[in-house]
């Protein structure tokens, strides 16, 4: 058996690994053999693949079976191989419709690390905590910096982007200093209470959770935001859940969650209210255009029209989709310029901190400013499925594919083919083509 992990290169930030060091050697001690190209830019050197009996390639691993964390892109990608990487392509996503097509054109197989499920539909394989923790460390990096430009001098000034820290353990003891300073030191009575809004559950939402849970705060239920006492000191912290975002059309009707995922077309929005109470908000959800938005243009144009100056000073968007759950995302970013200013009154981002308007974080890469934690984690997750993926034949009919459940509803392209789950595909790649 013969696997291949290819380097990263999306973006100079981008060092994560599918499988580290460690990982590989016990993969190597099973008599399977492991082709990694090499890179320099990797959160891991070349050398700790070597030293655990892993072959360093400087070219694409030439392995019927290849495994990478971002989309490799059209131009790369060999004829009748199996892939496996975040595709980016289950929302008809246009940018990846090249790659997507190719996959087809050369008979490969895509495996597509996003729809890894248990019988649940729950994602086993995932960096959502990173991107969690590292969003919700540079949304408060970007508060600190925003306050500053507001006269503010606050213990958020003294944290930096998480990609500035050699680890998470070192990014949580300046959490945790920063902590201490709060609570010796209060914020300005007018910034206060200032309350951290988190939209969802899930990993991402705890991962982010759990860093703001490093500095003194109460937390309260959406309920108590709407006529919260504005005298009090601190750091409010209030999670958002799905009956929270959004109410029945029907005034008689009461919140179901399940007639919600299944009928959203049956609920509007109902999170407007509680935006001019927040300070920060954190976006944690996974949206689609069926569901009604967190944030609009139009409720900010009114919150900040007529040079008015609300609560709300960051956003910190980690599920970032363009125009999408927060409609004035208008933009992704990377970690060299993480955030920019959507200014209402002119419906435009600025890059930077300053402006009239909310500043925006906007990274489509959160993980991997924590790239040697979030991969561990990560190549724990996959590991175990190492052998199926790179032992099964890939020749026999996709109904015979053996493959475990979670991986096999995985497989959106088999030897050239959309799989029965993914055929809806068709029609964004078709949207392609004639646009050609």
């Amino acid at each position: 058996m013969e696997i291949g992990i290819r380097k990263e290169d999306k973006n100079i930030w981008e060092a994560r690994v599918p499988l580290v060091p460690e990982q590989v050697a016990s993969l190597v001690a099973d008599g399977i053999e492991v082709l990694v190209q090499t890179s320099e830019q990797r959160a891991f050197a070349d050398e700790q693949y070597r030293d655990v009996g892993a072959t360093v390639v400087s070219g694409f691993p030439a392995t019927p079976v290849l495994f990478a964390v971002k989309e490799i892109p059209a131009k790369l990608i060999a004829p009748d191989r199996t892939y496996l990487y975040f595709a980016h392509v289950i929302k008809g996503q246009a940018h990846n419709m090249e790659m997507l097509q190719r996959l087809i054109d050369l008979d490969c197989t895509l495996i597509d690390y996003e729809r890894i499920t248990d019988d649940e539909g729950r994602r086993l394989i995932f960096f959502g905590r990173y991107a969690g923790l590292a969003g919700m460390i540079d949304t408060l990096w970007a508060l600190g910096r925003r306050l500053m430009v507001e006269g503010y001098d606050s213990p958020f000034a003294r944290i930096r982007q998480a990609n500035d820290y050699p680890n998470l353990d070192a990014a949580k003891a300046a959490l945790q200093q920063a902590g201490e300073a709060l609570a010796a030191e209060a914020l300005a009575a007018e910034l206060t209470p200032m309350v951290f809004g988190f939209t969802g559950y899930g990993h991402v939402s705890q991962g982010a959770q759990e860093i703001l849970d490093l500095l003194p705060h109460r937390q309260i239920e959406p309920a108590e935001l709407i006529g919260l006492d504005q005298d009090l000191p601190g750091l409010v912290k209030v999670v958002f859940a799905e009956q929270h975002m959004a109410k029945p059309i029907d005034p008689d009707g009461t919140f179901e969650l399940q007639e919600y995922y299944q009928y959203p077309e049956l609920y509007r929005g109902d999170f407007a209210r509680y935006v001019p109470y927040l300070s920060v908000l954190v976006n944690c959800i996974y949206w689609t255009p069926q569901y009604p938005r967190l944030i609009t243009r139009d409720l900010l144009h009114g919150l900040y029209g007529a040079g008015k100056t609300p609560r709300l000073r960051v956003i910190g968007d980690i599920s970032i989709d363009i125009e999408g759950a927060v409609e004035c995302s208008l933009d992704a970013t990377n970690s060299g310029d993480p955030v920019y200013v959507y200014l209402p009154d002119e419906d435009r981002i600025e890059l930077g901190i300053e402006g009239h308007g909310p500043v925006i974080l906007a990274v489509d890469n959160l993980p991997c400013e924590l790239p040697i934690e979030s991969s561990q984690e990560f190549g724990e997750a996959l590991l175990p499925y190492i052998k199926a993926v790179g032992g099964a034949d890939y020749r026999v009919p996709y109904e015979d594919l053996d493959l475990p459940s979670a991986i096999k509803r995985a497989v959106i392209v088999y030897r050239g083919r959309l799989t029965p789950d993914y055929e809806y595909l068709q029609e964004f790649l078709n949207q392609r083509e004639g646009e050609a």
